[in-house]
């Protein structure tokens, strides 16, 4: 790289260059003083008066040459100068170092032509070349300077000899121009050979400014070791992240040692040093890709290494601790509970057989447990379910509490599930899970309000090397149905008996499924009557199976059972179709009513079978009943308030079944679009000798008929019910043994023409 013109160079190279002329001011001292001293010499020896006015000269223009310079000096920020002010001090200083050649040339070829006298000649020329010598050291750095001094000391020397008209002084003088090029070239070369390493050493300083930059930029922890395991280089982000001090301080120090004065006196455990050192042996060894280490304070680094070839190592390392923490809590969200916090039934199992493969040679009982709480649905329809959520979580940190060693999980909505350990034998298990069962019921205070909680539970007791996860849960499943068919609050240990109804169970489902499908199942008909019993005004369609073995089944069995198989809305849809069928035989002034299932109102498609049942049978709808219970308000009230609105737009009669059973029935009877209300026999079952009940009965009437219900009585049984009914006028249609059982279709005709045979006669006596 040649700097040819100052414009083609950077501008503070070509300043360095210019400041060098100023430079080195003591040689230029020992030059003036050694000037002169030859010039006073060279007047002694010769007597000529003109080397006392070169002396003088000399130091004049030394002097000048020092003014000059402190100007220089005193430029403030030299660096703003432009190249042309640069350009026009290096004129400046170039122009007194060649007053000074110029002199030392004029004395010489004095010397040379003038006086001819060899002293002076020698000492001109010796103290000439000595300072020619010199300009390549002092002057490199202009091409200026180089050629005017030359050319100022050479010239008079040159054209000296060839006046003396001596051939071998002429021949002489002509190897000043290969020395004034020899010069030249070789003050070119030193200037190009310092231009080149200027330039490249800010390239370098250029490239290690950067690589600072980025190395104390970047997000990782980067620190390179020698063979020896000392530190040739570390970033700052690597000592945030370790908290070992300054990377100025850490150079040349060995790793382990900064490492484990990192875990003296900053937050590290004593053990992570070697930690770190070991895994990044392997790492650099190959037989570790990476490796996680996690640290106090929530910090989690994650290390990779790779050896080098020198024998030494990188080590590059970076924050992960966001990444770790949302994995944890993903991991937390995929095992555990939102809502209670419990182990859910995937992540239970793992524990579960965590502690078994960590016990696997412990014997004793272990115990499996679940949970339910009792009416739990009535808690969010009664109160929501924000403070449902609230209650349940209440439970589960009660059931936790109580479970001590016992692992707790949610099963799913209000069960809990739970693992019991070893125990000594089967009678303290036994009576451990009882406590804890004893333990979670009782008083819950949630949301200001006091909710009296019982929850079923149901277990089983194995030992522990026949335990299978799906096995266990299902003896359980089976000992907790066992209790909640009994009552609610209690509690039932699986016996063997219980596999043996359970697969009955499962053989009765098949069975049912089955007639279902081949339409196997029938129905019967028990009559609505007036008060009187002078007229049938309706028959509620009730379905029957007849099992081929085990004979009639009661339908409170099949019909459970149904809804727990979701084929209940195939007996819907059988009952609907058979029953308007039916009622087409009937007398025009008698209706059927077909009961709904919960199941049935969670789906609009109940319309459109409603719909066919009518148009296939030709039944007018106003002859058609429907009837719903209070459970199957609970799910979904607004779906249900809706399909019941579009059916009675449609003149069907709506009715609710089982009146007065649940918590919440009066509410219904004024939100949902009813035609009837059926009270539930429980009503009537001790009127006649309990007044309390005959006055909650009538009560009930009263308000049924102020909303302008209709009043159907279930149950009436006895002479004395009716009579006492038919006294305080507390009903408008009465269902029941009283007047008759369920019969078959064709005995709602016979029976209603008895009935009017009956009565004929006795309306015409009395015309009569």
């Amino acid at each position: 790289m040649k700097p040819h013109n100052p414009n083609r160079v950077p501008k503070d190279v070509y300043l360095s260059f210019v400041s060098s002329l100023s430079g080195n001011r003591m040689t230029l001292l020992a030059g003036v003083i050694v000037h002169s001293a030859t010039f006073l010499a060279v007047a002694a020896k010769t007597g000529s008066s003109v080397y006392i006015f070169l002396a003088v000269a000399i130091i004049a223009v030394f002097c000048a040459r020092m003014a000059i310079f402190r100007l220089f000096d005193k430029v403030n920020n030299k660096d703003a100068l432009s190249f042309a002010e640069i350009e026009r001090w290096e004129k400046i200083l170039v122009v007194g170092a060649a007053g000074t050649t110029t002199l030392l040339g004029i004395a010489s070829g004095y010397a040379i032509f003038f006086t001819r006298d060899s002293f002076a000649e020698l000492a001109c020329i010796a103290v000439t070349m000595a300072t020619m010598v010199s300009v390549v050291g002092r002057n490199y750095g202009s091409r200026m300077a180089v050629d005017l001094q030359t050319f100022s000391c050479c010239l008079p020397m040159i054209i000296c000899s060839v006046m003396t008209l001596d051939f071998y002084r002429g021949i002489l003088s002509v190897f000043l121009i290969p020395f004034w090029l020899t010069t030249r070239a070789m003050a070119t070369g030193v200037r190009e050979f310092l231009y080149e390493n200027v330039i490249a050493r800010r390239e370098i300083a250029s490239i290690a400014d950067r690589f600072d930059t980025a190395l104390n930029n970047m997000p990782h922890g980067l620190v390179m070791v020698d063979e020896e395991n000392r530190i040739q280089v570390i970033n700052r982000k690597a000592c945030e992240l370790l908290k070992i001090g300054a990377p100025d301080r850490l150079k040349d120090r060995d790793l382990g040692a900064v490492l484990r004065y990192g875990a003296r006196y900053s937050f590290m455990d004593a053990s992570q040093p070697e930690l770190i050192l070991r895994q990044l042996t392997q790492v650099a060894e190959g037989s570790l890709s990476r490796t996680l280490i996690h640290f106090p304070e929530g910090l989690s680094l994650e290390f990779s290494a790779s050896r080098r070839a020198d024998g030494g190592a990188v080590l590059i390392f970076e924050d992960v601790s966001s990444r770790v923490k949302a994995e944890q809590k993903i991991l937390h969200m995929v095992r555990f509970d939102a809502l209670t916090g419990l182990p859910n039934r995937e992540y239970f199992g793992h524990l579960v057989q965590d502690y078994l493969t960590k016990h696997s040679r412990k014997r004793g009982p272990l115990g499996f447990m679940i949970l339910d709480i009792d009416e739990f649905k009535h808690v969010n329809d009664m109160r929501g379910h924000v403070t449902g959520d609230h209650l349940l979580c209440a439970i589960a940190m009660r059931v936790k509490k109580m479970a001590g060693n016992a692992i707790v999980g949610r099963l799913m909505g209000d069960q809990f599930i739970l693992f019991f350990p070893h125990a000594r034998d089967r009678q303290v298990l036994d009576a451990d899970i009882r406590k804890l069962h004893d333990a979670v019921q009782g008083q819950y205070e949630v949301d200001e309000v006091t909710f009296l909680v019982s929850l079923s539970g149901g277990y089983a007791v194995l030992e522990s090397d026949a335990f299978a996860m799906d096995e266990w849960s299902v003896k359980a499943d089976l000992a907790l149905f066992e209790s909640k068919s009994r009552f609610k609050g209690g509690i039932t240990g699986f016996e063997r008996e219980m596999d043996g109804r359970y697969i009955e169970q499962q053989k009765l489902k098949a069975d049912l499924r089955d007639a279902v499908a081949a339409n196997a199942l029938h129905l019967a008909f028990q009559p609505m009557f007036k008060a009187d019993g002078t007229r049938i005004e309706c028959a509620e369609a009730l379905a029957r199976w007849v099992h081929p073995e085990k004979g009639s089944i009661p339908p409170d069995v099949f019909i459970r059972l149904a809804e727990e198989m979701g084929i209940i809305s195939q007996i819907t849809r059988f009952v609907l179709f058979k029953a308007c069928e039916e009622c087409m035989t009937w007398p025009e002034h008698i209706a059927v009513s077909v009961n709904l299932s919960a199941r049935d109102l969670r789906d609009a498609d109940i319309l459109a079978v409603v719909s066919d049942a009518l148009a296939h049978s030709g039944l007018e709808a106003s002859r058609l009943h429907l009837e719903i219970t209070e459970s199957s308000l609970i799910d979904e009230p607004a779906t249900v308030r809706a399909i019941l609105s579009e059916l009675r737009s449609r003149d069907i009669t709506i009715a609710i079944d089982d009146f007065g059973t649940g918590f919440s029935s009066l509410s219904y009877l004024d939100t949902l679009p009813l035609d009837i209300v059926k009270i539930d026999r429980s009503f009537v079952r001790n009127i006649v000798e309990d007044t309390r009940r005959l006055k909650l009965l009538r009560g009930t009437v009263h308000l049924a008929r102020e909303l302008g219900l209709k009043i159907v009585v279930e149950g009436v049984e006895t002479p004395e019910q009716l009579a006492l009914l038919n006294k305080h006028r507390s009903t408008d249609l009465v269902q029941g043994y009283v007047f008759s059982p369920p019969v078959p279709s064709k005995e709602i005709g016979i029976l209603s023409q008895a009935l009017i045979r009956r009565t004929t006669p006795r309306r015409r006596s009395k015309v009569a």
